[in-house]
């Protein structure tokens, strides 16, 4: 390990901190001005998604962890992956890894919306009725898994190490959180910050129960993407849009803890 990489060695430690600090400025600000209104049940709801967000890093930790510290340790020393080949300066090669990273992210998305038995996991997060910061870390646990298989790739080709790996989502989380908000944003701020970013009123449209607004809006960290690969959308009145899925008539069995993790397996789909 470089003396660069030993610099950031902190963000193992700091980055779930970071996001819990987040999560709760944001739980604040959606309670003060939040842009959908009559959220009755805001408890219940956030601490299902939390528990299943919890879940989810237990299990990526426990069976992924040593792994993905494996591979890219690999890759650095044999050396292998595209930046490790290219010999760039330090600071070119840390964005272009977190570039090249996002942009997968956003390929690994649209492979969520467009493959079958990918999105009957994904839909777990998209049957939220009830989209605020919470939402950003509900995800079936089996679409962890598979996430966390295709990094396990992923990461060695791109020649990420793993000290780059824990700074894109030490930035991945806040942002994520933060899109996901049901904070109101003043419309020119929230325009602006949508040039770098998702924001929550671009993203909101990502919660669309309209299949076209659904697939749209696919980015993580960069907004680029959309706009690079045409899958951007707006709806001018974000109050217009109904969040969550049609198919989930009865959401409410899907709530809690237990729904979300069965949800996938039920027997019919409406």
């Amino acid at each position: 390990m470089n003396g660069i990489e030993e610099r950031w060695t902190w963000l193992t430690t700091a980055k779930p901190a970071l996001a819990a600090s987040v999560l709760v400025l944001l739980w604040i600000g959606e309670s003060i001005a939040p842009t959908f209104l009559g959220r009755t049940r805001r408890w219940s709801h956030g601490l299902s998604n939390i528990g299943l967000g919890l879940l989810n890093t237990v299990v990526t930790v426990t069976l992924f962890g040593a792994a993905l510290l494996a591979v890219t340790e690999w890759a650095r020393q044999a050396p292998f992956g595209l930046l490790h080949w290219l010999s760039l300066p330090i600071g070119v090669e840390w964005v272009l890894g977190l570039i090249l990273f996002d942009g997968w992210m956003y390929l690994w998305h649209v492979l969520n919306h467009e493959t079958p038995l990918l999105w009957r996991f994904h839909s777990v997060h998209h049957a939220d009725r009830e989209v605020d910061a919470t939402t950003a870390v509900r995800f079936h646990t089996v679409e962890i898994v598979l996430s966390s298989i295709a990094r396990l790739a992923i990461l060695p080709l791109i020649g990420l190490t793993m000290t780059q790996f824990l700074l894109y989502e030490s930035m991945l989380l806040p942002v994520i959180l933060f899109h996901h908000s049901n904070v109101a944003i003043p419309r020119r701020l929230d325009a602006a910050l949508r040039w770098i970013i998702p924001t929550p009123w671009m993203h909101w449209a990502h919660h669309s129960n309209w299949q076209p607004e659904t697939n749209s809006n696919y980015g993580s960290v960069l907004s680029v993407w959309d706009r690079l690969f045409r899958t951007f959308r707006l709806r001018a009145e974000p109050r217009e849009l109904e969040l969550g899925l049609i198919e989930d008539r009865a959401e409410w069995q899907w709530r809690s803890l237990r729904g979300m993790l069965t949800r996938p397996f039920r027997s019919e789909r409406a």
